[in-house]
């Protein structure tokens, strides 16, 4: 069980949810602790970052070694390899699916996963599949052509029946006309969303009401020129590395309802936090 891997700290105080995690099982706790907070708090809307290519071991041969609570994985903070677009798929993926396990008490059928294409939703649900506490509805906010689909050669290639493709089918709900959640959806996990999910998610805000909207890695930070819609979005966890050419060896943390911080790696120690400060876009 995720559950397993998860752990929790509830019960561990202010103090504890505010200080830097130093490992990825401890990242998480930390993590959906501080969502739990804000759902308490009535906050619906909220975006959650990680680390770029955070590893959770949840897919594959690592994720039975973290579940059962054995090695911890250290927290990637250093630059020294550029992730490939399939780990950063995977590490957006895997994040997404922690929330997924998270929510399920309110039922699968009241999660949905919007992913930005559908190979990203297919994956999802091939790696998904047969798992109880990943029961949801995987959709995808923009229904350009699978890649592999059309003409070949000039011939029309043969449609993939296999059953991730099928399954993915039944829950794309937007084969036609705006994108929109399904009915009775309370929980809507966007992964990750950018520029090309923006008109069709302000239009989602105005329709659903108080149903929670999270955005997983949308890393608003790196945008130029933030919409402004994206400040209705509340930081319920923030983790990342700063440009490094700027400030070298710091990172930036945030766990709700706490402060931000900057701190400086240690090579013997826990990041060290010198700054604290109110707002990331100031």
């Amino acid at each position: 069980m995720i559950s397993n891997f998860l752990g929790g700290n509830k019960g561990g105080g202010n103090n504890n949810r505010s200080s830097l995690p130093t490992d990825v099982k401890e990242a998480v706790s930390k993590c959906l602790d501080a969502v739990q907070i804000a759902l308490e708090n009535k906050l619906s809307r909220m975006s959650i970052e990680f680390l770029v290519g955070t590893t959770y071991g949840i897919e594959g041969k690592g994720g039975g070694r973290n579940k059962k609570g054995g090695k911890k994985t250290p927290l990637a903070l250093t630059n020294n390899e550029k992730p490939t677009k399939e780990s950063l798929d995977t590490s957006d993926r895997e994040l997404a699916r922690l929330f997924v396990d998270m929510f399920q008490p309110v039922g699968g059928d009241a999660i949905s996963v919007i992913f930005g294409d559908r190979n990203l939703a297919q994956l999802a649900q091939k790696n998904w599949d047969g798992e109880s506490s990943a029961s949801c509805k995987i959709l995808t906010i923009n229904r350009g052509k699978k890649r592999g689909m059309g003409r070949a050669n000039g011939k029309k290639k043969k449609r993939a029946v296999g059953f991730a493709a099928k399954m993915a089918e039944e829950f794309d709900e937007s084969a036609s006309g705006p994108f929109q959640l399904p009915k009775g959806c309370e929980v809507a996990l966007f992964v990750p969303p950018g520029s090309k999910e923006l008109i069709p998610m302000k239009r989602i805000c105005n329709e659903v009401g108080m149903g929670s909207l999270i955005l997983i890695n949308a890393r608003l930070d790196k945008m130029t020129n933030v919409d402004p819609f994206y400040h209705e979005f509340e930081s319920g966890f923030y983790l990342s590395m700063d440009p490094q050419e700027n400030v070298p060896g710091c990172l930036t943390h945030r766990s709700y309802p706490n402060e931000w911080r900057l701190a400086r790696k240690s090579k013997v120690a826990p990041p060290q936090t010198f700054a604290r400060f109110s707002d990331l876009f100031g």
